[in-house]
């Protein structure tokens, strides 16, 4: 599908926290941005099994609040939180490690809501150092370019992260994506020549170079 990728710049404010997580050092990796969209049928739309193979990826297990969920191909876990229509927390286990995501909802208006993700990452001396933020936000940003294309298409036709890379504008979105987590990360404390060089590996790594 043709996606104007221009139309989602600057629709998700990023921004990275220094905090712990079970003592241990880590960063919280935040997005937000509004949908035009009612609380309910944003909460439907990122819960129900049915629903979220359209923008994200199909899903099994106990969708509850103690349950176990499954993504297809990808992060499973346990759902610590469970409060429609305004949040969601789980753990996010993928690849041997964990780590935590904590959806928030917020009525804007009558047709209007607020999304808010924070997906709280452990410091990894090595990865973190490489690719910063950008590796988690860029994923969760192309997500969430999903989320809205589902939302203002009525059910239309799916976005293809997959094809991004194969298009000049798909590229210089993912590159733009990722210096806007590298400029979160400065403003979090991180080293600027550092940032600068994990968000172009970041951007390298989603373009397929």
């Amino acid at each position: 599908m043709s996606v104007d990728f221009g139309a989602y710049l600057g629709k998700v404010t990023h921004s990275v926290a220094v905090l712990e997580r079970n003592g241990e050092p880590a960063r919280g990796v935040t997005l937000e941005r509004d949908f035009k969209t009612t609380i309910e049928d944003l909460w439907d739309a990122i819960t129900n099994p049915e629903r979220l193979p359209r923008w994200f990826l199909p899903v099994s297990g106990e969708l509850k609040q103690g349950g176990h969920y499954q993504l297809e191909g990808n992060a499973g876990g346990t759902i610590t939180e469970c409060t429609a229509p305004r949040s969601l927390a789980l753990t996010w286990e993928f690849g041997g490690g964990v780590s935590w995501v904590e959806v928030t909802l917020t009525p804007q208006d009558e047709q209007s809501s607020h999304l808010k993700l924070v997906h709280i990452c452990p410091l990894d001396e090595e990865f973190w150092p490489t690719y910063g933020p950008g590796a988690t936000g860029v994923g969760w940003d192309l997500g969430l370019v999903g989320l809205a294309v589902h939302l203002e298409s009525e059910g239309g036709e799916r976005f293809d992260e997959e094809a991004l890379a194969k298009t000049a504008d798909g590229r210089a979105f993912i590159a733009a994506l990722s210096q806007n987590w590298g400029e979160a990360a400065v403003e979090a404390g991180d080293d600027e020549q550092e940032a600068r060089q994990a968000a172009e590996k970041t951007a390298a790594f989603y373009s397929g170079e």
